[in-house]
């Protein structure tokens, strides 16, 4: 877990300076996550792997005043950035909480909803998280998670992985492993939620944009910000870092069209309730 929080931390600078990218992106993609959540004004909700907090800022604005959201997140210097990014949204109702998501130690039943944005396909053991997170719902709350669905929907996402992965001379995570796309399969997000007892359980796919001025931005994201690539290639010296992080670069050239760098994402939002 040491090890998985150094990860975040050492890229959270770089997730700050970016997290806006993938908010502008993302925006419709997570205004359907809360509202698969069943997210409204007043209630107390749970942001799991929070990040900058740009969701959670979206969420507390769907609460509004009279609502709470906790951002949670495994990174203190993440946490740091949601602070300053409610200050700056003039938000008082949002709170942080450093946590990683199976430790997760709120009273029982004490939250109305709850949202995972990117982050549990990453976690040690989504289902442990999940068992976790169910615990702190109220009976009936609802829990809403975004993940990548395949490699072959994310070409954008899956080629650099699969260069970093080879030049690092690792294989791409085993079935059940974290990962990018681990969740994201035909069928095994609705049965892990199945299986650690949620019900009404609800599979959407989604669709979201990457844009960035040049193919040289979108290699300065992944460098920066993007810690499962950052942490492939965290091992190897300057020079063969370099040369993995160079045909990264060769191939997002090929998402560059009409002066700009723009591809898309394919997502899935999976939900299901905590039994009454």
């Amino acid at each position: 877990m040491s090890e998985l929080r150094e990860t975040w931390e050492a890229a959270a600078s770089g997730w700050a300076k970016w997290e806006h990218v993938l908010a502008t992106g993302l925006s419709n993609a997570t205004e359907v996550l809360i509202e698969r959540a069943g997210i409204r004004p007043g209630m107390r909700v749970l942001d799991l792997a929070c990040g900058a907090g740009s969701q959670s800022i979206q969420a507390a604005k769907r609460v509004g005043p009279d609502g709470r959201v906790v951002a949670s997140d495994i990174s203190a210097a993440m946490l740091d950035h949601v602070r300053r990014n409610a200050a700056l949204a003039g938000l008082q109702n949002i709170e942080t909480l450093e946590s990683a998501a199976e430790d997760l130690a709120k009273p029982e039943a004490s939250f109305d909803a709850s949202i995972c944005r990117l982050g549990l396909m990453l976690f040690p053991s989504p289902r442990k998280a999940l068992e976790a997170v169910r615990r702190v719902l109220k009976p009936g709350a609802r829990f809403s998670a975004l993940v990548f669905t395949t490699p072959a929907g994310n070409p954008v996402m899956a080629q650099p992985m699969a260069i970093l992965l080879r030049h690092a001379g690792k294989s791409p995570p085993a079935p059940g492993q974290p990962g990018l796309f681990a969740l994201g399969g035909e069928g095994v997000l609705e049965r892990l939620m199945t299986e650690n007892g949620f019900g009404d359980v609800t599979m959407e796919v989604v669709r979201a944009s990457l844009v960035v001025p040049s193919a040289s931005d979108a290699l300065q994201f992944l460098q920066e910000a993007a810690g499962a690539y950052r942490a492939v290639v965290a091992d190897l010296d300057d020079a063969d870092r370099s040369k993995a992080w160079s045909e990264v670069y060769e191939c997002l050239k090929q998402f560059e069209a009409g002066g700009s760098f723009a591809t898309e994402l394919e997502l899935l939002i999976g939900s299901g309730a905590r039994p009454s």
